[in-house]
């Protein structure tokens, strides 16, 4: 007798179970279709490292940025977003402890004057890489095995162009002094305008001079600012007497003082 109702009272388990296995199938099949939406590709910024869709970030040269300012920025690295990074061998470790506090206007151009060629840009971009083809042009035989550099370089169009990290030595000062202070690579930043002695510089390079001395003074508010041939009177002309310094200073608003030299073309 035991043994029947055993076997009953596990047949009604077992069939309390099975109508519960069909029950649930049968839901299953009858629900209302959801749809799952698509996972947004992931990105990171440059600048602070955060993740953000693919679809919400500026892209620039396959980099990523959350926002304009942080596009604009100089990174941890010492490297402006919105540049163009071109990296050059001619550089080195600044000196232990010693951060910059000077900037070098230069100019630059590659054939000399010769500002309408369609490579003309490029030539100094590979000048400073060491990728400069002698053959190309007869001045480029005498220059071509030079080891220089500078960390920017902002062109005729005022394309702003990054060679080397504002924390490392780039090669653009030479032999020079400032104030004193001998071997100006040690502590400043160079930046070259595309031009020449002779040709007024563009707006588009004021403009985008102006844009990236104000980040750099987001760095270091009590940079001073200087001409090449200033700190290398005896060697160098440039930027020129075409550099309009007047006009530089009121653009970026940045005190007299941080002009030890004065705002008169020279």
């Amino acid at each position: 007798m035991i043994k029947w109702l055993l076997l009953v009272f596990v047949g009604a388990i077992f069939y309390r179970w099975l109508k519960r296995q069909r029950q649930a199938a049968f839901d299953i099949k009858n629900a209302p279709q959801m749809k799952i939406p698509p996972v947004k590709p992931m990105t990171q910024c440059q600048y602070c490292k955060v993740y953000l869709p693919l679809s919400d970030a500026i892209a620039q040269e396959g980099r990523y940025y959350c926002s304009n300012e942080h596009l604009h920025g100089v990174d941890e690295r010492g490297w402006v977003g919105a540049a163009s990074w071109q990296f050059s061998p001619n550089q080195n470790e600044r000196p232990q402890d010693l951060e910059p506090d000077l900037v070098v206007i230069h100019h630059i151009s590659l054939p000399p004057s010769q500002f309408v060629e369609q490579n003309c840009t490029k030539y100094i971009i590979d000048f400073f890489q060491n990728k400069l083809d002698p053959n190309l042009h007869p001045y480029f035989v005498g220059i071509a095995d030079q080891k220089v550099s500078s960390h920017f370089l902002i062109s005729r169009k005022g394309e702003l162009i990054q060679f080397v990290s504002i924390y490392q030595r780039a090669w653009h000062a030479g032999l020079s002094s400032f104030l004193g202070r001998e071997q100006c690579n040690d502590f400043s930043i160079g930046i070259e305008l595309e031009g020449d002695g002779d040709t007024p510089f563009e707006e588009l390079q004021y403009q985008a001079l102006a844009a990236l001395v104000g980040q750099l003074r987001k760095k270091y508010p009590s940079i001073q600012f200087a001409g090449h041939s200033d700190i290398a009177p005896n060697r160098k002309t440039d930027p020129g007497i075409q550099f309009d310094w007047e006009k530089f200073q009121k653009k970026t608003g940045i005190s007299l003082k941080y002009f030890p030299f004065g705002l008169a073309k020279r």
